[in-house]
């Protein structure tokens, strides 16, 4: 039991490495944030010209094929 104790911890040791340390933790979520406003804000743009051009583009292709 103890071996698998030991091989269990010093398995998940590496896994730490990817969690980054509390103290830039709040950077880091900040950052994420950012990002995010920046691509809602882009995609609130974006999405009414794309939703305009697809429906442009397949009422044109139905006129054609009717």
């Amino acid at each position: 039991m103890l071996q698998l104790f030991f091989a269990v911890a010093f398995s998940a040791v590496p896994l730490t490495l990817y969690v980054p340390p509390i103290r830039s933790l709040n950077s880091f979520v900040e950052t994420i944030e950012g990002l995010l406003h920046h691509i809602a804000l882009y995609s609130f743009r974006t999405y009414p010209r794309l939703r305009l051009a697809f429906s442009r583009i397949f009422s044109n292709l139905f006129h054609l094929f009717r």
